[in-house]
């Protein structure tokens, strides 16, 4: 494979040259290039993708004079952030680095002339080994300019060790969380067991609505607008605020993880990539700790005879450089990373899903690939959600990514509210259904105007 790669390389670079490029040299150790990279997959001190770039550099990179150096590793948000300051030149603005993963959205302020066209490098063959719907979102007018590297979709994670102490003194069972309207009457009773404890967070309220408006054959977002006026939002709506308003959802900010540790919540919705951050035990207020059983679920359905979960995940970039030795650096690094051994060893140690038709169905065929249990419980939930479910990729619009944001916040906002509302009229003697009832058509009232106003 060295070999191919190798030859391959040469004869590009020697019809490149030809082509009035003789200022650059080939690639080797005798010219070594490094190239800068931006990620989001784990953290500096735990990040599978940084373990796999180290043995690139030390092998492949090695023999070809290349050095990846990860100078971030951070959240797809804050990439977004430095990305967009590096292009319009902000002071204090770090320069763009030569590889970085982010979603699409990202092409519409970068611009794609500044990109690598992927395709200009991988062959049609290579990239036919890409799985299909993967692969789509990446292109723009042709362009390859987002690969595929890892997916992930979603699921329900759950504390098993303190759900069964509830489940013993309830009439609630793990069968119960299949369905959305299943998981909030357990998030309700759990409110009540747990003398005032939040059961669970959802951590993409877009991504809820997104699903749940498919579910019922409507559509959240069309033109670039929020429907939110949609009689299909009214259904998926009512439940969540219900449940919201009641007590039992989280509505802070923050990572699900870090309120499993603690205690405050013992579900959430979210990537199967948080598997990388799962505890494995929590620590009680009185400082006294535990460990649990912590296993994932498929994403709740919302109707009886639909199931459907986003796709998650951007995709590798590559500035476009006028060095032709970088491009071809990018795609020597790429091409390595989504071959099968590589990109397997990476996405079972961060919950993600295979980018190859083959590595895809090596994983699948035979999960005691998986060490870790907790592992491989989400990749049973994924393979459950594989034959049954209708996978979605959030669609790009202009100003997608702010509008998202917005409504996020904007959803935590009036539910907030409305829970604040609910607990002081009760306490002050109201009758509690009927101020639940208002306040569930109020704060969708609220939301819609929030929406109007920011022209989402």
């Amino acid at each position: 494979m060295k070999r191919t790669i190798a030859i391959l390389l040469s004869y590009v670079l020697l019809m490149t040259c030809l082509g009035g490029c003789a200022h650059n040299t080939a690639l080797g150790p005798e010219n070594p290039v490094t190239l800068t990279m931006w990620h989001v997959y784990g953290s500096q001190t735990k990040s599978p993708l940084n373990d796999l770039i180290n043995e690139f550099n030390r092998t492949v990179g090695k023999e070809n004079g290349i050095t990846i150096n990860v100078e971030s590793v951070t959240s797809s948000s804050a990439i977004d952030k430095a990305l967009h300051a590096s292009v319009n030149g902000e002071p204090g603005a770090e320069n763009m680095p030569d590889l970085f993963t982010a979603y699409p959205r990202v092409v519409e302020f970068i611009g794609e002339e500044k990109l690598l066209s992927w395709n200009d490098y991988f062959t049609e063959k290579e990239l036919s080994d890409f799985q299909k719907n993967f692969l789509s979102e990446g292109y723009f007018n042709e362009k390859l300019l987002m690969l595929p590297v890892a997916k992930s979709t979603e699921a329900l994670y759950l504390n098993k060790t303190l759900f069964d102490r509830f489940s013993a003194d309830t009439d609630v069972s793990v069968d119960d969380l299949n369905t959305f309207e299943g998981v909030f009457d357990v998030a309700r009773k759990y409110y009540d067991w747990s003398n005032g404890q939040n059961f669970m967070q959802i951590n993409d309220y877009y991504n809820f609505s997104y699903v749940g408006m498919k579910s019922y054959n409507s559509e959240f977002i069309r033109n670039g607008r929020l429907r939110l006026d949609d009689d299909a939002f009214e259904s998926i709506w009512i439940p969540l605020a219900k449940t919201a308003i009641y007590g039992g959802i989280c509505l802070e900010d923050g990572y699900a993880a870090s309120r499993w540790k603690t205690v405050e919540i013992i579900a959430n919705t979210g990537s199967t990539a948080d598997v990388l951050y799962q505890p494995t035990e929590v620590i009680y207020s009185d400082n006294t700790t535990e460990s649990i059983e912590a296993i994932a679920l498929p994403y709740p359905t919302f109707t009886v005879d639909t199931a459907g979960a986003i796709y998650r995940g951007g995709g590798l970039f590559a500035v476009k450089n006028k060095d032709e030795r970088k491009n071809q650096a990018a795609y020597i690094f790429a091409k390595w990373l989504t071959e099968k051994e590589h990109n397997l060893d990476f996405v079972t140690k961060a919950g993600y899903i295979p980018v190859t038709v083959e590595t895809f169905d090596a994983l699948f065929s035979d999960l005691s690939l998986i060490e870790q249990e907790s592992y491989r419980s989400v990749y049973r939930a994924v393979g459950t959600m594989q034959e049954n479910y209708t996978f979605y990729a959030l669609p790009l619009y202009s100003g997608a990514s702010d509008i998202q944001l917005s409504f996020e916040k904007n959803v935590k906002t009036v539910l907030t509210s409305a829970h604040s509302q609910y607990i002081k009229r009760v306490s002050n003697g109201e009758n509690p259904t009927d101020v639940l009832n208002e306040l569930v058509v109020t704060s969708l009232n609220e939301l819609k105007q929030l929406s109007a106003e920011q022209g989402a």
